[in-house]
């Protein structure tokens, strides 16, 4: 493994790791390109059994030095070019266009069982000669994978994207007026760079939505059903990869509510020249039981002219802010942080986007009111991730490091440490953390208050006034408003990370804001970050409002508690399986209800829940020194206890939430329910690196009857077509 150096490092030690970086150049890249496995790696002796590379001279810069001033990212300092702190404007997201009609828009239609018809592929993808064909849609065949509920929900709305290397944006669409946007004029070409003063990013280096930036942003509403279709555009070379990443992909709407066949799972990726269709229906949890008549004004969507629709579904299930990435077996970390992450604000008639509206159903939470819906003028997303490149510029990352990869420049919205002009009112800020292992802890520069009132993009009970947010652990989303009505025109106040790491593993200290300020900490990533520069007057008053109440938890105590579950993440994982396809190699592993620490499988069915049931499940950490922002996906759960104690859980954790950081040695028990759709899902760590190494398991809700199979069979996706094989293993205690 290679480091991040700090600028106090001698001459010597600097051209020690670039040595070591460029000797691990080919390694990263066999083991990138499947020429060599980690099991491979392990028996060389190049590998230690913790997964770290191990201490070779000219392999690893640890070697003959304590390197007390540096933390571990797997590359020599990146190059900053001359460039300085908060010299570029922060651009907001680009918004994808919300086609209507789409059965007739896209082409071919969508249809609800998976398109197979089928193409010549190319010689040049892994497996492939010349006159092979496969299907043009990469959703496995079959009526297990086709759209659940599509004949009730047929989409309306189409969106379309790309994943493809980079190139120059020239259709920017941030939805707002130059004048919100610092001034960025979106008929201006766009290269990829990180800052206008870096270099401009290869086509093997990232790999985004689209190709271009800044990142993407859906607009949905419920009862809206949307059909997003997914080209794969990434090189048909597995190869051709830049040193990391791979060039199947799965995208994962995380935490949407429908069917598994639409959930990104893992074992169900897609190859280049293929397209995936995902069917998003945004319907209300629980609409097959709860307010099935669509009677409670609460349970309600907009519409275009100001009203609102009632829907089936518990209100209180209503979210908020999502996002959707990569999910591919053993590469999620790598193709995450190469580009692959977008999005997805979801609109309400409680959060509905519009401040002006005062119905006594809408929240008028800060946004704009032009449009009846999803104004996005004051409503702001932001998406925050730590980077790193080589030499020459361009993004790189070490895969060796298995506790975790850091980067040392931080970006917002893919640009390095930018600037946002603002008015002297209230903005809402949809915070993602899309890092691969860094945690957050943010604050304001003058320690004011900011107003958390969401979690995971599920709006609290009430809102939770805070001069320094929680540790945001990977994939959490902290909606917070901020009033800059208290600034002067004129004056400037910055966000501050206030979380020092060490190393990939978990948070070494949380600083005060005055030692974050300071300049003094190794962690590059630490101090301010995104400057806000106060320049106007509002144009028209500031009619937001933050309300005392929002949405409650719904009230689960008639509902039956069917089967508790323990799941503990931790090391030194062992492998019963040996499925090349579906079976992964450690470190990292999952306990399940006190078996054996167990490296993933995505062909191995851990937990298999009662359709139509509650309950209640445990996550414990394994040990003391490292973290877990552990993601349940397809249901939203509600926090019982932390470490045994209802009074450990606070305010901010009281809501629904989708990601649960464990803390080192702790545990989070939680409650959820298992309705409305089926098929196979996934749980594990969200610091990517633990789950693609290989802290991940399957879990399923198979007993709803036809076209679902007790236990299910796993897809095996290959570009000549998805066959099935029966589950590897099922749990003792799965079923």
């Amino acid at each position: 493994m290679s480091v991040f150096l700090s600028g106090k490092t001698s001459k010597t030690r600097l051209r020690e790791a670039e040595i070591a970086r460029r000797n691990r150049l080919e390694i990263r890249r066999a083991l990138a390109d499947g020429q060599i496995t980690r099991r491979e790696l392990l028996k060389w002796g190049l590998f230690t059994s913790a997964g770290v590379i191990a201490s070779y001279g000219g392999l690893s810069p640890f070697v003959g030095s304590a390197y007390a001033d540096s933390i571990p990212t797997g590359l020599p300092p990146s190059p900053m070019f001359g460039v300085q702190d908060f010299s570029c404007p922060m651009p907001r997201f680009d918004v994808l266009a919300r086609n209507p009609s789409p059965f007739t828009f896209l082409t071919p239609a969508p249809t609800a069982l998976s398109n197979q018809t089928q193409q010549l592929l190319n010689p040049a993808l892994e497996g492939v000669v010349a006159g092979d064909t496969g299907p043009i849609e990469g959703r496995p065949p079959g009526p297990i994978w086709a759209h659940q509920g599509f004949g009730v929900f047929p989409p309306r709305i189409a969106i379309e994207a790309t994943q493809e290397g980079a190139k120059d944006n020239t259709i920017y669409n941030p939805q707002v007026p130059s004048s919100l946007n610092c001034g960025i004029n979106p008929a201006s070409p766009m290269p990829l760079k990180f800052h206008p003063g870096l270099p401009t990013q290869g086509p093997d280096a990232v790999w985004t939505f689209n190709g271009t930036i800044p990142p993407k942003l859906v607009i949905g509403r419920y009862g809206e059903p949307l059909l997003f279709r997914h080209h794969n555009k990434l090189p048909f070379n597995v190869a051709q990869n830049g040193g990391f990443g791979r060039h199947t992909i799965s995208t994962h709407e995380h935490n949407g509510h429908h069917g598994a066949e639409n959930d990104g799972f893992t074992g169900a990726y897609f190859y280049p020249g293929q397209f995936y269709d995902y069917h998003w229906p945004i319907v209300l949890a629980g609409f097959r039981t709860f307010n099935t008549g669509a009677t409670d004004p609460k349970a309600a969507t907009p519409d275009d002219s100001g009203g609102k629709i009632n829907i089936a579904g518990d209100w209180r299930e209503t979210m908020s802010t999502h996002w959707f990435h990569d999910h591919m077996f053993s590469f999620t970390s790598q193709n995450v942080y190469k580009g692959n992450a977008a999005m997805f604000n979801i609109y309400s008639a409680l959060d509905r986007g519009n401040e002006a509206i005062n119905d006594g159903v809408n929240l008028r939470l800060p946004s704009g009111s032009a449009k009846s819906f999803g104004n996005l003028d004051y409503d702001v997303n932001l998406m925050l991730a730590d980077k790193a490149w080589d030499a020459s510029g361009q993004l790189m990352m070490d895969i060796f490091d298995f506790d975790g990869f850091l980067g040392d420049r931080m970006t917002v919205n893919l640009t390095y440490k930018p600037y946002f002009e603002v008015e002297r009112r209230k903005y809402r800020f949809r915070i993602l953390n899309a890092s691969v292992s860094r945690f957050f802890k943010i604050a304001l520069s003058d320690g004011s208050t900011m107003i958390q009132i969401a979690n995971d993009g599920n709006l609290f009970p009430s809102p939770v006034p805070l001069t320094q947010l929680d540790e945001q652990g990977i994939a959490e989303r902290y909606d917070i408003v901020i009033d800059f009505s208290r600034y002067g025109i004129g004056q400037k106040v910055w966000m501050v990370n206030l979380a020092e790491h060490s190393d990939g593993k978990r948070v070494a200290n949380d600083l005060s804001l005055s030692e974050a300020l300071s300049g003094q900490s190794s962690d590059p990533c630490v101090g301010r970050f995104l400057e806000f520069r106060i320049v106007r007057n509002p144009a028209t008053p500031d009619v937001s409002q933050v309300p005392a109440v929002m949405i409650p938890n719904p009230d689960l105590s008639a509902v039956p508690v069917a089967r508790a579950r323990i799941f503990e993440f931790g090391r030194g994982a062992a492998q019963t399986t040996n499925d090349p396809v579906s079976s992964f190699f450690g470190p990292w592993g999952v306990k399940t209800d006190n078996g054996s620490m167990l490296a993933a499988d995505f062909g191995r069915v851990s937990a298999a829940p009662r359709s139509g049931t509650r309950e209640i499940w445990t996550l414990r950490n394994g040990g003391g020194g490292w973290d877990h922002p552990v993601h349940i996906h397809f249901e939203e759960g509600q926090i019982l206890a932390r470490d045994g104690k209802a009074s450990n859980v606070p305010a901010w954790e009281k809501g629904r939430k989708d990601v649960y950081r464990l803390r080192p040695g702790g545990e989070v028990t939680l409650t959820m329910q298992f309705r409305d759709w089926g098929g196979m899902f996934m749980e594990h760590c969200h610091n990517t690196v633990h789950e693609d190494n290989a802290m991940l398991v399957r879990w399923e809700i198979d007993d709803g009857g036809a076209p679902f199979l007790r236990p299910l069979p796993t897809p095996i996706p290959a570009p000549q077509g998805v066959t099935f094989r029966n589950p590897t293993e099922v749990l003792r205690t799965a079923l």
